[in-house]
């Protein structure tokens, strides 16, 4: 584990628990000493982050070096610059999107259907049998480079990368679960229906 490690695995722990105001922030050097990859078209420069401003841009344009694994016409996997293990890889969208929410259903999924494929290349290369499949979205979850992105971290048995993994959580109690589960099926609801009314307002082909 290289020296910023420590730095990296106090951003990820927070998919796992609140964030620590006083942990140190993740800090990343674009230059590793690594071939360069090939040129892409991305669409950042939007004013959120994207063009000369965003490394994964820079990199996905090949004006930045980085380890690629592979590549198609919607994303880039790539390894990552300061890993918590050998063989964590990042797999981006080569259109700048700032997060998860951002990012269109079907970009979202091209990226899913590459996760099976590309961590089980990753598992057996690194002789690991398991991996997280982690996104950090939002400043609060940790997310440090606003162009979304998936680390998939191959994983042994004992490596106590996240410590959480050892606490003992706590049943959900139904009192307090109830009142949330319905807030959050009408805001799904809501958004459905602002879906279906977006969808009907769009001009028929003919």
């Amino acid at each position: 584990m290289s020296s910023s490690a420590p730095r990296r695995l106090a951003v990820l722990r927070s998919h796992l628990r609140p964030a620590d105001p006083a942990a140190p922030t993740e800090e990343r050097d674009p230059r590793p000493a690594a071939p360069a990859v090939s040129t892409s078209t991305c669409a950042g420069g939007d004013g959120d982050g994207g063009g000369e401003g965003c490394v994964f841009c820079r990199i996905i344009r090949g004006d930045a070096p980085a380890y690629k694994i592979y590549e198609d016409d919607v994303c880039l996997c790539i390894l990552d610059s300061h890993p918590l293990a050998p063989g964590h890889s990042l797999i981006i969208p080569k259109c700048h999107y700032p997060s998860l929410e951002a990012t269109p259903p079907p970009v979202v999924a091209a990226m899913c259907s590459k996760v099976p494929f590309l961590s089980n290349a990753i598992m057996k290369a690194t002789e690991c049998d398991s991996f997280n499949l982690v996104v950090n979205n939002g400043a609060a979850a940790g997310q440090v480079i606003f162009h979304t992105h998936f680390h998939i971290i191959p994983r042994r048995s004992g490596d106590k990368l996240w410590p959480t993994e050892s606490f003992r959580r706590c049943s959900i109690e139904p009192n307090e679960t109830s009142g949330l589960v319905s807030c959050i099926k009408e805001q799904l609801c809501s958004t459905l229906e602002s879906s279906k009314a977006e969808a009907a307002s769009l001009p028929k082909e003919s």
